[in-house]
């Protein structure tokens, strides 16, 4: 066990000092941007906040548009800046770069499970190689000299992987290590191994965040207890229900917890049409854009699934907010936990 790595972790300065759980907005690719960020700021927030990857490859240069997450941060809340990518020299280079911004640690990402990313042999894809995995942390520990986080998965096809992969985790002084219970081809559909994130907590020397399925305040603290993690990461979830940090710290201090009404859900998704769409882009598009965040919110408070098909179905601004009015023009309240863990 390095103590060394032990005591640095005890001081991280994204760690909440008086042992509450950090709770970390996931990072989504084209979803949690600068402008999705922002929003969330109106309704309490995550702790720490995690950038889109940044592609790391031969010919890469930084992503202004991710950058700008970093020097524009509206949150006023530490950053880790992500990378992704399986070329030591250029991982390296990028993480030189990245240091030169505001962020409070570099993070690499070993648990992208899209087939495009995988099949390049980057993010999740990664964990079919874990002595490539320790030649890329071995050379990124001596580069980072801030905070260096981990990102991953359980492995790629096969849970069982991950006991080699701890030990690799843990030779490498990682300063904070998030762990997704479920491998590569699991995606998001099977039931989430909490078993293994505690095992990691048992095993790593430094603090270990848990993923995956932390959808409500009552799930958190379950997932907390499983666990023994350090913190939560969530992702899906904060998109569906955007005061979902506000509400497990509301639980935690043993308060009553916020429930929003259909009418609170209506003007996030109007906030949010606001916040991620620019007037110079045509209606459409900004309609299509739209529903990639209403894939995730309408099954959390309609059910049935009819919502989310209708919604799929409009072309317009107008349509769009006469099927959401149609669905959440009420008083009453939803996302209750039955519906949360959609």
């Amino acid at each position: 066990m390095n103590v060394g790595t032990l005591n640095q972790s005890n001081i991280l300065p994204f760690l909440p000092a008086d042992g509450q759980p950090v709770l970390v907005l996931a990072p989504m690719q084209d979803v949690t941007h600068l402008a999705f960020w922002k929003l969330m700021t109106r309704y309490g927030g995550a702790d720490l906040y995690c950038t889109e990857y940044f592609r790391v490859h031969p010919d890469s240069q930084l992503d202004p548009e991710i950058l700008a997450s970093i020097t524009e941060n509206p949150t006023g809340r530490p950053v880790i800046a992500q990378m992704m990518g399986s070329d030591i020299p250029h991982l390296v280079r990028a993480a030189k770069e990245l240091q030169q911004y505001p962020i409070a640690a570099v993070d690499l990402n070993l648990g992208c499970p899209v087939p495009v990313v995988y099949r390049k042999c980057a993010g999740g894809g990664l964990l079919r190689e874990p002595e490539r995995v320790d030649a890329i942390l071995g050379a990124l520990r001596d580069a980072v000299t801030i905070p260096f986080t981990v990102k991953t998965r359980l492995g790629f096809d096969d849970p069982a992987i991950f006991d080699r992969l701890l030990p690799i985790y843990a030779r490498h002084s990682l300063d904070l290590l998030t762990v997704h219970g479920r491998t590569v081809k699991e995606m998001y559909r099977t039931a989430v191994h909490y078993e293994y994130i505690a095992r990691a907590v048992a095993e790593m020397p430094c603090p270990v965040v848990a993923n995956g399925n932390v959808s409500s305040a009552k799930s958190a603290q379950e997932v907390l207890m499983l666990t023994g993690a350090r913190g939560l990461m969530i992702g899906r979830a904060a998109i569906r229900n955007p005061w979902i940090f506000e509400q497990i710290r509301q639980a935690r201090r043993g308060g009553p917890v916020f429930h929003p009404t259909g009418r609170d859900i209506l003007a996030y998704v109007e906030a949010l049409y606001d916040a991620v769409n620019k007037p110079e882009v045509r209606e459409l598009s900004q309609v299509h854009n739209m529903k990639k965040y209403l894939n995730y919110v309408a099954l959390g408070v309609e059910p049935s699934g009819q919502f989310l098909h209708s919604i799929r179905r409009v072309t317009t601004r107008a349509d769009l907010f006469r099927v959401c009015a149609e669905y959440l023009d009420h008083g009453d309240p939803v996302m209750h936990e039955a519906l949360a863990e959609r």
